[in-house]
């Protein structure tokens, strides 16, 4: 089993045998195991625009989720499994995570055991490059296809200089807000893989007791 924590409900990781998916209506932050886990905690405030944006109304505070990564992060290092975040997510500096090489490859996330990489998840069905950030602990790291790639040509572009700017700008202008948050199918099922190779927890050991003599 694993469970599949700050998912969409009624998404990609429902009806899925072998999975329990874990949406806002259960608060993933209450999880205590004993399944590895995938993660995708929210990303709002430690991505590009944390602050709200430049019309924002309300100022918001950079890394204020409520608490949703770091339980995470404590979910998949006591559980096993991975997490995903965007690329350049603030989460990685302020929980003292080192920064992977955007060419790919894991590299030693922590002093936890943890490991992290770069990784596009163009290359595994999303129609923009979506570089994304993993954190994985407790688990056989595989082999990705790493590099960022190329844009994937979105079908139906009203010009050549639309299809240039999303190219130029690495991103999918012309994608809904849903269609670039979307975890594409196979991408899922690569994060579960990666999951399902998680070792038991060690549990802590038992405290030394002494002989009390008569």
């Amino acid at each position: 089993m694993i469970a599949a924590l700050y998912v969409e409900t009624g998404g990609c990781y429902f009806d899925l045998p072998g999975v329990d998916p874990w949406d806002s209506r259960r608060d993933a932050r209450l999880y205590a195991g004993p399944w590895p886990a995938v993660a995708h905690p929210p990303c709002q405030r430690y991505g590009r625009y944390w602050s709200g944006g430049p019309s924002a109304r309300v100022r918001r505070v950079k890394g204020d989720d409520g608490g949703c990564f770091a339980a995470a992060l404590a979910a998949v290092r006591r559980w096993g499994g991975v997490l995903e975040h965007p690329e350049a997510s603030h989460a990685w500096p302020m929980f003292n995570l080192n920064d992977p090489p955007w060419s790919g490859g894991w590299v030693a996330a922590d002093w936890e055991g943890g490991w992290t990489c770069c990784v596009a998840q163009g290359h595994y069905g999303h129609r923009s490059r979506k570089m994304t950030w993993l954190y994985a602990h407790g688990v056989t790291l595989p082999e990705l296809r790493w590099g960022p790639g190329a844009e994937r040509e979105l079908e139906g572009a009203l010009s050549l200089e639309e299809r240039r700017r999303a190219i130029k700008t690495g991103v999918c202008q012309r994608l809904s807000s849903r269609q670039r948050q979307a975890t594409p199918i196979p991408f899922r099922d690569l994060l579960l893989e990666i999951a399902r190779t998680a070792r038991p927890p060690v549990a802590p050991a038992a405290p030394a007791t002494q002989e009390v003599r008569p």
